[in-house]
């Protein structure tokens, strides 16, 4: 009985060290990114012309926020530019609100999106639509609950230009209204500086490339050759499978901070909040179930599993040393994954200490929230997106790669 009870420890021991390794590797990487992505407004203009920018913007049940995003739009330094607005089936006065601003100000389109064809996810449809009414050489695609610095676009546009770029995304402010969005937010974070760090997206040599949809700049042309949103027409993620069609077609694209410039609602309650962990782990299932499990695993150990084996160990004690082991490997994989909570928390996204100390509690939310997306990768309604429901059964998925 003790051999056996020595072998769990030290087996459990093993994982936990496995684990602070990982949170090593992942917090400095995490400083890496902060420290050397380059920004959006910190670099030598050397554009000599102003393409017209097309801003696109789809909008659907958005009444809380649009009215915001637009006035940060039409107050832009930029001279040459245009902002359709599409209006994607709306059911409340999103509509009302385009056409509002459409008759005030000239530079606003309102554009009424057309019934969203089988096989679309509903914002894809919403930017094709607003594409086909687009006449500016740049297509600057942002959201509904995004609002921007008054020089974005010219920012935006003239550093595409002064480096040749052929598609741009910057990272925004990451707002947050609710307590759950606050702490589970920063554990979802910790993972994007790893494989999907900016560092990887602006060197050549990687593979990966992905765009924030709350705000990306391209080339009308460079759009057309990777097939636009019709090639990504029943991505849950279409922001992420486009930025990575443009980078593994050979296009030159960039990533940059812009925190301080734009800002951007990543959840804006506990049922969003829910759905958003969903959207993350179907893709991964749809490509394939038996790796999507594997990272499910991963995911599980490494944000959660040391902190109930460390209230454990403590709370059980026992003299043995392997019993002591196993207590040290946990403590010191539950700290290392509070470093990396409040690096990401107070870096990241500028939240309050506070909401790092919830780090076991919001790795649960995010746990959880990946199990439910498993468990409906395959239903007829697997994702509820905005008021409505997506079967992605018959869809494989392409946006984050596994």
């Amino acid at each position: 009985m003790d051999l056996a009870f020595d072998v769990f420890n030290y087996s459990f021991s093993a994982i936990l060290i496995g684990i602070c390794g990982a949170w090593i590797f992942l917090i400095k990487t995490m400083i890496d990114s902060f420290r050397l992505t380059p920004y959006l407004d910190k670099f030598e203009n050397t554009a000599k012309t102003s393409p017209k920018v097309s801003v696109i913007l789809p909008a659907r049940n958005e009444e809380e926020f649009l009215g915001k995003c637009l006035d940060s739009l039409i107050d832009q330094d930029y001279e040459n530019y245009e902002i359709i607005v599409i209006d994607d089936s709306s059911e409340d006065s999103t509509g009302k609100i385009i056409s509002e601003y459409a008759k005030e100000n000239s530079k606003v389109i309102h554009v009424s999106a057309r019934p969203k064809p089988e096989g679309w996810m509903g914002k894809n449809w919403a930017c094709m639509e607003g594409y086909k009414q687009a006449t500016g050489e740049l297509l600057l695609f942002t959201d509904a609950d995004t609002t921007h610095k008054k020089n974005v676009i010219s920012l935006a546009a003239s550093h595409l230009i002064s480096f040749d770029l052929d598609a741009l995304s910057t990272i925004p402010k990451m707002l947050t209204f609710d307590f759950w969005t606050k702490i589970t937010l920063p554990m979802i974070s910790t993972f994007l500086h790893t494989r999907f760090s900016a560092l990887n997206v602006n060197n050549p040599s990687k593979k990966t490339g992905y765009f924030f949809g709350s705000f990306f700049i391209l080339k009308k042309k460079t759009y057309e050759q990777v097939g636009t949103h019709e090639g990504v027409k029943h991505e849950i993620i279409e922001d992420g499978a486009l930025g990575k069609k443009v980078k593994e077609s050979g296009h030159k694209m960039k990533m940059v901070r812009g925190e301080h410039l734009i800002e951007a609602v990543w959840a804006r309650d506990k049922v969003t909040l829910w759905n958003a962990l969903k959207r993350l782990m179907i893709p991964l299932y749809l490509q394939s179930g038996k790796i999507a499990i594997g990272i499910f695993f991963a995911v599980l150990f490494l944000l959660f599993v040391p902190f109930p084996i460390f209230v454990a160990s403590i709370s059980f004690p026992a003299d043995t040393i392997s019993s002591k082991v196993l207590c040290a490997t946990a403590f010191a994989a539950s700290l290392l994954i509070y470093i990396g909570a409040v690096i990401e928390a107070k870096i990241g996204l500028e939240l309050r200490y506070t909401h790092a100390l919830f780090a076991p509690l919001g790795s649960l939310v995010v746990v959880l929230g990946f199990l439910s997306g498993l468990l409906q990768a395959k239903k007829t309604s697997s994702v509820t997106w905005r008021g409505r429901s997506y079967s992605m059964k018959d869809h494989s998925q392409s946006s984050i790669s596994v």
